[in-house]
């Protein structure tokens, strides 16, 4: 985290100060960036998931965010409805093993497609000579897994799919499944359920000796959950039906029980608070852009792209339009520089890129990467829209998992992508 080098000098200053930005850079405020991720990765967002209508309270905030900037709407209060159904896990989250407790979210986590179940079972741990040796494939086709605990590491659940249909069948006998992972819990989301309990045990936490497991998970398929994007504009002043686009997910993986949920505070809460920083940027009279600049802030990006291909099937503007879109993910970092996905097929947009960062030294470095579906940016390159996505690259490891919170977010180069994006679209309109 950064630190005030003279008290009462704010935020925005020493950002620009700090690595040399011109005085552009000062319409952005660092302060309220932090805060705007502090905010979205807090509690009371519930991981900006789909218990307790966490993604919908983010929504919310950043509805009310556009109101206050006085930006224009396609539709109703800025949302552009879709359908989602996504597996969650609103209550009960327990793991016991030999009677004592593993932490969730910090020992172990649920499967994205994890079914529920309350049950305590013997611990079968799975005989790795099913791979090699059919006679220990056949006796483990023939052991009943009733009511028993099957534990396996992750090579080896890998390598249960290079095996007949047949064992997979006989796993989803078995009470409920535990994978034990080597070195880093990541969670994700699914938009099916398992029969039984499915879990990831980090395996320095499992008991090489244990005996038996005592689980209880709830989880339910929400079907049909009115998931939503978040879309606002500044009108151009010389072509307004011509569009640059800045997009950046808002979503993240909500609640794993009621105790645990994922802060999303990199991933992408700080993507979002460049955005809505974009946004009051362009927002101010004295910086009305020459082409419309649209802000969508989508949802269901991490169910798989959702919310960004829903807009893509049904937009609101027609996409030919769209000049150039540059979509914000993984904000919060930026020491080794940012990554810019497509810089590798957009190759004159990239020199230019280059030539400004050369020119004015916003960021350390920067990287071109070609085609890429990981993020929101993808539904429109498949749809011929020129479409940059950039991330930072950074110290912090944190992501899909409990430890990505606000307090570790050194936010190295989010004054440099802000200037970079601003310096970009204004190269593209002149």
């Amino acid at each position: 985290m950064l630190r005030p080098l003279l008290p009462g000098l704010s935020s925005c200053l020493l950002a620009g100060l700090s690595i040399g930005l011109p005085p552009a850079a000062a319409a952005q405020d660092m302060g309220r960036a932090r805060a705007t991720i502090t905010t979205l990765a807090g509690p009371a967002m519930h991981g900006r998931g789909y218990v307790n209508k966490g993604a919908d309270e983010a929504a919310d905030y950043i509805r009310r965010r556009f109101r206050e900037l006085g930006l224009r709407s396609f539709t109703p209060k800025y949302a552009q409805f879709f359908p989602v159904t996504i597996n969650t896990f609103p209550r009960a989250c327990e793991l016991l093993v030999d009677g004592k407790p593993l932490q969730p979210g910090l020992d172990y986590i649920l499967e994205p497609a994890s079914g529920p179940g309350r049950l305590t079972g013997p611990v079968v741990v799975l005989d790795t000579l099913i791979f090699t040796n059919e006679a220990a494939g056949q006796h483990f086709l023939g052991q009943s897994l009733q009511g028993r605990v099957l534990v396996m590491r992750q090579r080896d659940a890998d390598r249960i799919r290079t095996l007949p249909n047949i064992f997979a069948e006989h796993l989803n006998k078995a009470a409920a499944l535990i994978t034990l992972v080597p070195d880093k819990l990541t969670a994700s989301l699914a938009n099916r359920q398992e029969a039984q309990p499915r879990l990831q045990v980090l395996a320095s936490r499992w008991p090489l000796s244990s005996q038996q497991a005592t689980l209880r998970v709830d989880a339910r398929l929400a079907a049909g959950y009115r998931a939503q994007n978040i879309i606002g504009y500044v009108p151009g002043r010389i072509q307004p039906d011509s569009f640059l686009v800045v997009s950046a997910h808002y979503d993240h993986l909500g609640r794993m029980g009621k105790a645990t949920y994922f802060p999303g505070a990199n991933d992408n809460a700080s993507g979002t608070a460049l955005l809505l920083e974009l946004a009051d940027y362009y927002a101010k009279p004295d910086n009305q852009p020459a082409y419309s600049v649209v802000f969508m802030a989508f949802g269901a990006e991490e169910a798989g792209l959702l919310g960004s291909s829903y807009f893509v099937q049904h937009p609101l503007f027609p996409l030919a339009r769209i000049h150039f879109l540059v979509n914000l993910d993984l904000e919060g970092t930026g020491q080794d520089g940012i990554t810019v996905v497509n810089g590798r097929t957009l190759e004159k947009p990239f020199r230019q890129l280059e030539q400004l960062n050369t020119k004015h030294k916003y960021v350390t470095a920067i990287a071109a990467r070609g085609r890429a579906a990981n993020s929101d940016h993808y539904p429109f390159s498949e749809q011929g829209v020129p479409a940059f996505f950039f991330y930072t690259r950074g110290s912090s490891k944190a992501y899909h998992d409990v430890h990505d919170v606000a307090e570790g977010l050194p936010l190295t180069a989010f004054a440099g992508v802000f200037q970079l994006v601003i310096d970009f679209f204004g190269s593209i309109t002149k």
